[in-house]
């Protein structure tokens, strides 16, 4: 019962203390002057402490033994390694669709592939098309022109400024495309991706 009791007017002095806490003292509600978050604590915990019975109390003051200043921890990722772009950004030679646009059209036809074979088609950039351009067991061509898909004099797949796109296997159904971008340089900041 005593234990009961005096949980109950622990938990009620810290109830009275909290309240305390959010509600400004007449004395410092002037304008422009509000009280610091500690120091408002530390009256509610004295007042608190002053109201409650002696189990109380101790319970109150255990409760708010001083704890270690919090530490500032600063999160930040990674920095990425900024790689400019090689040169000069060329125009458009193959096409006037959006490049990203063109990227997704191959993006499409290869998983087409991949739908109808059961993987991705594999090799170099030559091996590939050549797969994409009916060179398959049941000699479908995937490449579609009208979609900005163009097949170069040595039989690569170009971007729209006329770079041979760069196929990296992921795996047997996942294919990386990248295209050089703009400065037809590979691996720089302009470079267009998709899977």
């Amino acid at each position: 019962m005593r234990k009961g009791l005096a949980a109950l007017v622990a938990v009620t002095a810290m109830a009275l203390a909290w309240r305390l806490l959010l509600r400004p003292s007449p004395e410092n509600a002037g304008p422009g002057s509000a009280p610091s978050p500690t120091s408002a604590q530390d009256a509610a915990v004295e007042k608190a402490l002053a109201t409650a019975s002696a189990p109380a109390a101790s319970a109150i003051t255990s409760n708010f033994v001083a704890a270690p200043a919090p530490q500032t921890v600063f999160y930040s990722a990674p920095a990425e390694p900024a790689v400019a772009p090689a040169g000069n950004p060329h125009s458009l030679e193959y096409t006037n669709l959006a490049p990203a646009i063109v990227l997704d059209h191959l993006r499409h036809a290869i998983r087409d592939y991949g739908s109808m074979f059961g993987g991705n088609p594999v090799g170099s950039n030559s091996e590939i098309t050549s797969q994409l351009n009916g060179k398959n067991p049941k000699q479908a061509n995937f490449i579609q022109p009208e979609a900005g898909m163009r097949v170069d004099e040595h039989g690569e797949l170009v971007d729209p400024w006329g770079t041979p796109y760069f196929f990296h296997q992921l795996s047997g159904t996942r294919m990386e495309i990248r295209s050089a971008g703009p400065d037809k340089v590979l691996w720089t900041a302009d470079d267009l991706v998709a899977e």
